[in-house]
């Protein structure tokens, strides 16, 4: 598995990559946005243009996915097309396509993302399909063409407690196994968690043999990076926060200190010399 994070920011990227467990990056316009204004207090010179180019130079061939900002065919393959030419020097770009980039409930061009995504395939443009809500979508997004196909798993636990009026706070752990209300499982169309949709999109996925990657996006905490591993997604994306809290255990830091307290001195300069 594949672990990717979830940030615009120069710094956080550096740091995990420093660490040796990196293999990718995906951001949006809005992560974009948050990391250059904060870099642009430090190094005034810089443009928008050249801090996204010194994200892709920092990765190298590590992929980077960067998001489409129109809501039609045409603007999409348009700008995809601008962003994989402007900024693939280094070979790692991946353009995010919005799955169906329609804002109404009724609206002519539902399909425009799943036009989009074959379009910039049939131009040899890698893309990360994102706004994944169900299994359907995912399959047609990879029959299309997608690289990479993107379920949104804390967004879906957002929309099943939303759309059954259930308080919540987003850092609030959603069982996999679904949120019963009474002796109901709540769901969404049959969707049950956000960790159930990836399980969904996974066996489809394997039981036609789609060699597109499912991605597992908005991932809120450590224990569903652990259920998306278990699960065996090809790639899981977290923000740097959840990243810096997967190798805390307070038993490990327990340890810790008895070592360091049982150490006695001979053996301390056997192993330092």
């Amino acid at each position: 598995m594949k672990l990717f994070i979830d940030s615009a920011d120069i710094e956080e990227i550096r740091k995990i990559l420093n660490e040796g467990i990196l293999d990718g990056v995906t951001t949006n316009p809005s992560l974009i946005k948050k990391a250059f204004e904060k870099y642009k207090k430090k190094s005034k010179k810089i443009d928008l243009e050249s801090y996204v180019k010194k994200i892709l130079k920092l990765c190298k061939e590590k992929p980077v996915s960067l998001e489409v900002v129109g809501n039609n065919y045409r603007q999409m393959v348009s700008e995809g097309k601008i962003i994989y030419k402007k900024f693939n020097k280094y070979k790692n770009v991946y353009v995010k396509i919005p799955v169906n980039p329609c804002m109404e409930k009724i609206c002519a061009n539902d399909a425009d993302g799943i036009l989009a995504i074959r379009e910039l395939s049939k131009n040899k443009i890698p893309v990360n399909c994102t706004l994944i809500f169900t299994p359907e979508q995912a399959l047609l997004a990879a029959k299309a063409g997608a690289k990479i196909v993107s379920p949104f798993v804390g967004r879906e636990d957002d929309y099943i407690r939303e759309i059954n009026r259930i308080k919540f706070s987003k850092e609030d752990y959603f069982p996999a196994s679904g949120f019963k209300k009474g002796r109901k499982i709540l769901n969404d169309e049959g969707i049950v968690s956000g960790i159930d949709l990836l399980q969904e999109c996974v066996a489809i996925f394997r039981k036609n043999k789609i060699k597109s990657e499912i991605l597992a996006a908005s991932i809120r905490n450590k224990q569903q990076f652990r259920e998306a591993a278990l699960i065996g997604v090809d790639i899981v994306t977290l923000p740097y926060s959840v990243i810096s809290e997967l190798l805390k255990h307070p038993k490990t830091r327990e340890g810790m200190k008895q070592f360091m307290k049982d150490s006695v001195g001979e053996y301390k300069r056997i192993v330092r010399k």
